[in-house]
């Protein structure tokens, strides 16, 4: 992302834009027609170091061995996959300590061993589970540390590089262009008034423009 589409955009700020007379949300419009042309035609179709796969191919892989009707995880999956937990035991009163912070835990639990779920990043909200069942949230009693010891904050992005010096995500963009268009078989060069031969509003070979459809269906309902 930071090597191949973000060193392509030229980084502005509303004022620029303003003072360049160009609208804002056409702005946001084209940005995220190049961002989409970018990963549909570069991202998506390169082989992963890691993987050995494209992104695509391995995703198309992923629902073949699962089933098309498997479910996407929700945002709340997403959360529990990146929590971590820890065990302790429940103390008399009633209590466990995680990394110098007390808490208050159901008196059920009394004696018994329990997973603490959390953020690393936040040591004050605790889940309670024991034996997969979840017991609500423990109470914050004395609270010393705010972050687990061995989180780690995220790593600055080192610099961008230079920029290519060519129109790279434009030429992208028209790729994608062409390979919709050529997917799909629809004839985007009648919807915007271009005629065969026209150049890049040229029809697709085989492709129906929207006068060919029309009298496509005329003829059908004058035989029926």
């Amino acid at each position: 992302m930071r090597e191949q589409f973000l060193v392509e955009v030229t980084d502005t700020t509303a004022e620029d834009l303003t003072a360049a007379g160009i609208d804002h949300r056409a702005a946001l419009l084209e940005l995220n027609r190049l961002l989409t042309a970018w990963i549909e035609t570069e991202y998506h179709r390169r082989t992963h170091t890691e993987t050995g796969q494209s992104p695509l191919d391995r995703w198309g892989a992923g629902w073949m061995r699962c089933g098309r009707t498997a479910a996407m995880p929700t945002s709340a999956d997403l959360t529990e996959a990146f929590l971590w937990s820890e065990f302790r035991t429940v103390t008399k009163t009633a209590t466990v300590s995680l990394h110098g912070n007390t808490f208050q835990v159901d008196a059920a639990l009394v004696g018994r061993k329990v997973e603490l779920v959390f953020s690393p990043f936040d040591m004050e909200t605790v889940e309670v589970r024991h034996q997969g069942k979840g017991h609500g949230k423990a109470l914050p009693h004395n609270i010393t540390r705010h972050v687990h010891p061995k989180a780690r904050a995220e790593v600055p992005e080192p610099p961008s590089p230079p920029a290519t010096g060519i129109n790279y995500l434009t030429l992208t963009a028209q790729t994608h262009h062409e390979q919709v268009r050529a997917d799909r078989r629809i004839g985007y060069d009648a919807l915007f008034g271009g005629t065969a031969g026209s150049g890049d509003q040229a029809q697709i070979p085989g492709q129906l423009s929207i006068d060919d459809v029309e009298d496509l269906t005329n003829r059908n309902e004058t035989s029926a």
